[in-house]
């Protein structure tokens, strides 16, 4: 087992304020740079690597709940031979910052190669501790997300003038590939279009898992004229709305009868490009552990999310129904197509970090092709 206690302990002052002129205090730990961004708060306890790594956070300040964050340290940032993460969700931390209560100087994991503080810094990513994160989240849950600055160093609300806006930036855009990449290329495999809004990796290992080739496309790339056996639309960060492009091409999809699935933003583009209308949830889902129960059936899941946006179910076309629907507000959780083998969801099957008790996703998906 890996221990290491990191003795660069520096107590240098870092200040986010809100957009409203709130101001909370705390210290640096991370890269030293003043960022811009939405904040947000993930509830889970555990998974920061993953959460960090995961393309959907891009823009966002990342405002972790749980009260200890650190002490089990970053593992080694390998890949596997065919390109993807051995250990995170993609190829570096997304989250603009990372927001908690108490850091952890001391780490100790058995595949753990340094501490959280010096991965930011090698990333250039600011990180503050020292934060009423019970009281910062408490602000978020009344009022909804709001955009906030770091600024390392002490600050009044009076010095931040600019905070920028997230919902007009295209971050599936800046997150996206910018080619076409092949991986598990077999004779005989049913190959899978995988649209790249912002993909986290193990989205692709869950499905070559499967036995299946699977086709990375850029979010915008019209993949219609492509051979395949079904499409699979990924996970991403930021309003859905920006994708037009991406929910042209799913639409031309839809005119078949080959099998499209959809995770988080996938479950949103899906929907729009049968017709419905997406909103903005008020500060989100960002957890290990919310309650989703199958349409039509007494069966419930613990999922694990992280998504801003929903689909409005009262828009949905004659054609569809909800799938999921989240047992905390009511929002939905998926949708389906009643006579076609399209269907999504809102949460995340391959769960990394979190619960995989809806990795039964990929099966039915793949079983469909």
């Amino acid at each position: 087992m890996t221990q290491h206690i990191d003795f660069m302990q520096t107590e240098k002052t870092a200040t986010l304020v809100l957009d409203d002129g709130t101001v909370f205090r705390g210290f640096s730990f991370g890269y030293e740079k003043d960022v811009t961004g939405e904040v947000v708060f993930n509830t889970a306890m555990t998974g920061y690597p993953e959460s960090l790594t995961d393309p959907s956070y891009a823009g966002q300040l990342m405002v972790l709940t749980y009260p200890l964050v650190g002490n089990y340290g970053v593992p080694e940032r390998t890949f596997e031979a065919d390109g993807l993460s051995t250990f995170m969700e993609s190829e570096k931390i997304h989250a603009d910052a990372i927001i908690i209560s108490d850091y952890s100087f001391d780490y100790s994991h058995w595949n753990a190669v340094e501490s959280l503080g010096s991965w930011l810094k090698e990333e250039k990513v600011p990180g503050i501790y020292g934060i009423d994160t019970r009281a910062l989240t408490k602000k978020l849950r009344e009022h909804g997300v709001m955009m906030g600055k770091i600024i390392i160093g002490d600050a009044t609300a009076e010095e931040v003038k600019d905070f920028g806006h997230y919902d007009d930036v295209n971050y599936v855009d800046k997150v996206s590939c910018k080619e076409v990449i092949t991986y598990g290329e077999g004779e005989g495999k049913k190959r899978v279009v995988l649209v790249d809004c912002g993909v986290k990796h193990n989205i692709i290992r869950s499905l070559l898992k499967r036995n299946v080739t699977v086709v990375r496309v850029p979010w915008n790339y019209d993949f219609n004229g492509l051979d395949f056996d079904g499409v699979f639309i990924s996970n991403g960060p930021g309003d859905p709305d920006t994708c037009d492009a991406a929910v042209q091409n799913i639409r031309k999809a839809l005119e078949g009868d080959k099998p499209v699935c959809g995770i988080c933003m996938g479950n949103q583009l899906l929907a729009k490009a049968g017709g419905a209308s997406i909103y903005k949830l008020k500060y989100g889902h960002r957890s290990h552990n919310q309650p989703v129960r199958m349409v039509g059936s007494e069966k419930c899941f613990i999922t694990s999310q992280n998504h801003g946006y929903a689909v409005d179910n009262n828009t949905l076309g004659e054609e569809w129904e909800p799938l999921f629907i989240n047992m905390n507000d009511g929002t939905n959780e998926g949708i389906r197509h009643k006579t076609k083998p399209f269907f999504s969801s809102q949460f995340h099957p391959e769960a990394c970090s979190g619960p995989t008790d809806t990795d039964f996703m990929f099966d039915k998906f793949v079983d469909l092709l």
